[in-house]
């Protein structure tokens, strides 16, 4: 057995622990749900009676009863059921009830046993007995409110989760990084900097304010700076598109739930109506109240409206309209179309997490049409330019090739070839075995190789992608002149490296703890004059970093010189600079470098400021804390 797999047991086993103590603290009248492990631990759903719930003042005493269930030493008994017999069984638990109903009639269905009073539904497999559990490392964490299989229309459970290690140092260890992570947690370290905020008006839609801006311009500075050695172009697009495009794309298909809707006035529908079952004939004698409906804002809209828009959730479409609108010979191929705009995606409330999952984001987006012969040479100059740009932030990654999904697009005999053409490059770059296969992990209209990013705690972060795509140049019917003069259709290359930026910047404000590269911060240079006379001199020293290209700000109040040096260090400013008489007198400025005690005097700000130009354009990790 792996180490994986023992886990799996290992954690799945405490899971019906769990569920056995909760059972006999909160009565037989618990409904359980369902216990998965997980990656650090597991979690088990109850529905407690009325009136009862856990909180953080319940672990542990819910823990120490997981430790007496555990010293009983009890069996763990397996045993196979009909459908009518686990029927029986579970006839007083409602969700169990569920789980069995949807399986087919001839399903072997397995329980598992703990003791004589405890049995759950349950694939397997299981320890054969609690002691083998005796050393067993685990700490109940948090709870949560969930929805019974995830949909906010059915009922509501409560969460409890636990860690779970086979190690009192590894659970130890486990618990030290999760705090590590709390306190990089890019949520209270943003509204700490004020780089952005959500508001309800807008969920899942960030406000990216002054600071964070600066940093956001920033990382859109810099990508376009590698693109442009690497001879991209740049195009925008509308932001909203009418239904016909989403039908040739294919996204109205396989995308629709995640789309934003703008509608016709013909098409409405009942809000509670499923988007599946819409109505055919939208123009029927209830369309007056339909209207009314509208006006109050209780309704949705009917998907076969030819007049309905939709905010896009993806770029590829315009690319694909902006590659069509000429004729293309082999001699223009490739053509790399990079784009930042605007995309919106629908997610559920309850997924949507700061800025790792919103519906409104920017991507690092290109869409390179090649010929069949260049996709290998494309493909690794892709990969070249996120060797840099991780480099360039300190993080390691690893490769993923996900193949063909269940519901894909076209003919299979095409997936075979891109899917064979990716193995390939991944082969050469990574050698054979150097990056995993997600097997059914594609997109709907190719396979695609992903990009996981390492960070400071050693969490992996998916960020770049580059997705080979035959589908999409046949929908919209795209072609370019062979060397031969015949018509050939050209293959396109959907790429990304930052990802979405939104989520890009919440790992790095997570990964530097707020204390960003000096090329990276909201301002890198703060100006303290100490009083109000050093005034014209820090004006000074401020237009020539501004013409520098610079990031600057500075306090000119009255304030006294402590108090404003002490609001510039709570931004995590790279450089203060205090400025007084003698400063102002040599042209030269005093340092004070962020997380140093010590102050730098007397630099020449000619030297400050070629220093401050080297960091900018090597785009340095490190800042310089001397001066020779």
């Amino acid at each position: 057995m792996t180490k994986e797999e023992y886990l799996e047991v290992y954690r799945h086993s405490l899971a019906h622990i769990l569920a056995k103590a909760v059972i006999e603290i909160y009565g037989k009248d618990v409904q359980y749900a369902i216990g998965p492990q997980i990656d650090d631990g597991a979690y088990y759903d109850f529905v407690l009676p009325e009136g009862k719930t856990i909180g953080e003042n319940d672990f542990t005493a819910i823990e120490n009863k997981m430790r007496e269930i555990i010293k009983r030493r009890e069996d763990w008994t397996r045993k196979e059921v009909s459908k009518s017999e686990a029927l029986d069984l579970f006839k007083d638990q409602k969700f169990k009830t569920e789980l069995i109903q949807d399986l087919p009639d001839n399903e072997v269905i397995t329980v598992y046993y703990t003791g004589n009073d405890y049995v759950d539904l349950c694939r397997g497999p299981h320890v054969e007995n609690s002691q083998e559990l005796m050393s067993a490392a685990f700490k109940l964490h948090s709870c949560s409110m969930a929805y019974w299989r995830g949909d906010e229309h059915r009922d509501k459970l409560q969460r409890v989760y636990f860690y779970a290690y086979p190690s009192k140092d590894e659970l130890k260890d486990h618990i030290k990084m999760i705090e590590e992570a709390r306190e990089r947690d890019h949520k209270k370290i943003g509204a700490q900097l004020d780089l952005f905020m959500f508001d309800e008006t807008a969920p899942g839609m960030p406000y990216w304010l002054p600071r964070g801006w600066q940093m956001y311009q920033a990382l859109l500075k810099y990508s376009r700076e590698i693109q442009s050695r690497h001879h991209y172009t740049e195009i925008a697009a509308p932001l909203v598109n009418n239904k016909k495009l989403w039908l040739i794309s294919g996204h109205w298909a396989h995308y629709l739930n995640n789309m934003f809707i703008v509608p016709g006035i013909d098409g409405f529908v009942k809000a509670d109506t499923n988007i599946a079952d819409v109505i055919e004939n939208p123009k029927d004698e209830n369309a007056a109240a339909k209207v009314a409906k509208i006006q109050a804002g209780s309704v949705i809209y009917n998907r076969e409206n030819l007049d309905t828009m939709a905010a896009k959730p993806m770029n590829c479409p315009n690319a694909m309209m902006t590659y069509k609108r000429t004729n293309h010979s082999y001699k223009e191929l490739p053509i790399r179309y990079s784009e930042y705009d605007v995309l919106h995606r629908k997610e559920k409330s309850g997924q949507m997490n700061g800025l790792f999952r919103v519906q409104e984001f920017r991507q690092d987006d290109d869409h390179t049409f090649v010929m069949e012969s260049q996709i290998k040479d494309e493909i690794a100059d892709i990969i070249s330019i996120a060797d840099e740009i991780y480099k360039t932030f300190g993080v390691t990654y690893r490769a993923e090739l996900s193949t063909r999904p269940d519901d894909f697009m076209g003919d299979i005999e095409v997936w075979n070839r891109a899917e064979a053409a990716l193995k390939e490059i991944l082969d050469a770059k990574y050698g054979e075995g150097g990056y995993e296969i997600n097997e059914g992990d594609g997109a709907f209209y190719g396979p695609k190789i992903d990009l996981q990013i390492k960070d400071a705690l050693g969490r992996e972060w998916q960020c770049g992608t580059v997705q080979l795509d035959f589908q999409l140049p046949h929908n919209f019917g795209l072609t370019y002149t062979a060397a031969d003069g015949s018509e050939q259709m050209p293959v396109v290359l959907h790429r990304a490296i930052y990802g979405s930026l939104e989520r890009f910047i919440g790992i790095i404000i997570e990964n530097f703890k707020g204390n960003f590269p000096f090329w990276l911060s909201p301002y890198q240079v703060a100006l303290v004059p100490i009083r109000e006379e050093h005034n014209a001199y820090a004006r000074k020293v401020e237009e020539l970093l501004l013409k520098a290209g610079v990031r600057v700000e500075a306090d000119y109040s009255d304030k006294n010189m402590k108090t404003k040096i002490k609001g510039f260090k709570n931004y995590k400013d790279p450089y203060i600079l205090v400025l007084g008489d003698k400063e102002a007198e040599e042209e030269t400025v005093s340092i004070n470098v962020r997380g140093s005690n010590k102050q730098i005097q007397n630099v020449p700000l000619a030297k400050f400021i070629e220093i401050c130009k080297e960091l900018n354009e090597n785009h340095s990790l490190e800042l310089i804390e001397s001066v020779d």
